[in-house]
């Protein structure tokens, strides 16, 4: 998998331990999300899209990985 560039720049100011803890997952599977080396469910993805106030759905279109190399 791909980085998650994108939710980098959605996540702006907020450390990878806020965000964490307002989605309720500890930092480290938010770290390994936001790097591409997890996946995640749907509920996950839906915690972190509110709280970064963007469309869950992001997360599952082809287009959103950073396909750069």
């Amino acid at each position: 998998m791909k980085s998650r560039n994108w939710l980098i720049e959605k996540r702006g100011n907020m450390t990878q331990t806020q965000v964490a803890k307002l989605c309720e997952i500890s930092r480290g599977a938010y770290c390994n999300i936001e790097n591409g080396r997890r996946g995640l469910s749907v509920s996950t993805a839906k915690k972190i899209a509110k709280v970064l106030k963007f469309d869950w759905k992001l997360f599952f279109e082809q287009k959103r990985f950073d396909l750069n190399h």
